[in-house]
């Protein structure tokens, strides 16, 4: 699409993601929430919705839906009342769902993104917590549609977005942050491949400088986050060619498939009239007290955003190295642990993204479960640092020997591997003299005025030394020597 016709139109999009919270047992029952079950064994007669039984809150879903609201700084409701959705599907065992209508948990708020024109603060509409429905199981053999209910009941919260996103690189760093909010909270593991974080996208377009949205086309089964940035490009193109040529956009719900990168209609757009909500006559109104409030905040861990900016003002990393550190909530915590131990926090940022990062990405393990404690590697650092060690030396030969032997210091592997670096003149001065008689040539361009030609005395040093040769000291003596020639 030519960007004159694209420049025509303002693209309006809302997202709303379903996270299923890591609780134990569901949100109304005691069945459990285990991902990979046999297809239902985690069901029994309140999930299963049997005559006369009565659905009791689990109350750590309420206190994970808070800490999703104190991380997004929306306004927690302290009255609330749960209420069901009607409607009826094959996976929904009530034919109704039990959700918040009129009081969501969490009211307002915001997520801060990063763009290209700097931060944007993607406004939210409400967070709600409701129970999720079972799964329909259509497979190509079969003419069947087999329903496994171990999903229904399983706790969610819906953290839905105002109508405040531009474009779909900003739908991308959205859904990024929100995954690392859950993460950082363990409220939730944020695996779209698995279902426990879903997203549906609302998406509409209407003529450039109008007040006026146009009717919003709701995109579902989108199992990536960059799949859903996919599903908001084809969508936008669609709708906007569907305008040029004069066709009507109707409000409706598409599904995307990642194959084709295309997205087909499913049905019209439920209106909300349909769903018929009204108070659940089982469920008593919940309060949430001063003091519940204040303990959950009390317990609320450093989020990624916090931690971003303390490492760019505070320990003056760059932006790209607060982004990679902060990634990942456990990469986070184990360069927080290293940088208690030591204040050079540029060296400590690119060990971590450096051979850390490389191992853990190697062998699918998280940094919880990295066999070198911070402080071995500090020791490392410091090996380093004073000039005992080389960092190639260190990142190559001695980080990979303390993989294998985590619970020996640095200082012993460095010489158990003859590593330790030699600042001693005697030593090195006649390595230096055979290396300019060997290289006269070297010698004379040296002295012609090519003084980059002292890098290649210092490669043959460093060969000839195995890498043990102090590289001040080395560097020093090889241009001494080579002004007396």
């Amino acid at each position: 699409m030519d960007k004159a016709t694209r420049d025509k139109y303002t693209v309006v999009i809302g997202l709303e993601v379903h996270a299923q919270l890591l609780t134990r047992s569901k949100i109304y029952s005691g069945d459990s929430t285990a991902y990979g079950s046999l297809p239902n064994t985690n069901v029994g007669v309140i999930t299963l919705a049997h005559p006369g039984t009565l659905p009791r809150l689990n109350k750590k879903v309420v206190e994970y839906a808070i800490k999703m609201g104190l991380a997004c700084h929306s306004r927690i409701s302290r009255f609330n009342i749960f209420d069901r959705k009607n409607y009826f599907y094959p996976d929904l065992p009530k034919g109704y769902q039990i959700t918040q209508d009129r009081t969501p948990i969490c009211v307002g708020g915001y997520v801060t993104i990063d763009t290209k024109d700097g931060e944007r603060n993607i406004e939210l509409h409400r967070i709600h917590i409701e129970e999720d429905a079972g799964k329909s199981i259509h497979l190509s053999t079969e003419t069947d549609t087999l329903v496994d209910f171990n999903r229904a009941g399983v706790p969610l919260i819906e953290i839905v977005t105002q109508p405040d996103i531009k474009t779909s690189e900003e739908a991308y760093a959205y859904l990024t942050e929100v995954r690392k909010l859950v993460r950082y909270l363990d409220i939730c593991d944020g695996n779209m491949e698995e279902g426990s974080l879903r997203c549906d996208a609302n998406i509409s377009i209407m003529p450039a400088g109008s007040t006026v949205f146009g009717k919003k086309v709701e995109v579902k089964n989108m199992n990536s986050i960059r799949n859903v940035q996919r599903a908001i490009d084809h969508e936008i193109e669609r709708q906007i060619i569907e305008t040029e040529k004069g066709n009507v956009i109707f409000s409706e719900t598409r599904t995307f498939d990642a194959g084709t990168g295309l997205t087909y209609g499913m049905r019209t757009k439920e209106e909300l009239n349909d769903y018929r909500y009204f108070p659940d006559p089982d469920l008593s109104p919940m309060v949430v007290s001063d003091k519940w409030l204040h303990d959950i905040e009390t317990v609320m861990p450093t989020l990624p955003r916090d931690l971003y900016n303390k490492y760019v003002n505070d320990y003056k990393l760059s932006p790209y190295d607060a982004h990679v550190l902060t990634d990942s909530k456990d990469v986070a915590m184990y360069f927080e642990k290293v940088c208690t131990l030591t204040k050079n926090y540029k060296a400590a940022s690119n060990w971590v993204m450096g051979p850390v990062k490389s191992y853990l990405n190697e062998t699918g393990l998280l940094a919880t479960e990295f066999p070198i404690s911070p402080e071995l590697l500090v020791e490392l650092m410091n090996l380093v640092d004073t000039g005992k060690i080389s960092f190639s030396v260190a990142s190559q030969r001695v980080f990979h020997a303390l993989l294998k032997n985590p619970s020996k210091s640095a200082i012993d592997v460095a010489k158990s591997l003859n590593a330790l670096q030699d600042s001693s003149e005697d030593s090195m001065l006649p390595i230096i003299d055979q290396i300019l008689k060997e290289f006269p040539l070297k010698v004379e361009e040296y002295k012609s005025g090519k003084k980059g030609i002292v890098t290649m005395f210092m490669g043959e040093l460093m060969k000839r030394s195995k890498g043990k040769a102090d590289p001040k000291v080395a560097n020093a003596l090889i241009t001494k020597k080579l002004e007396e020639v």
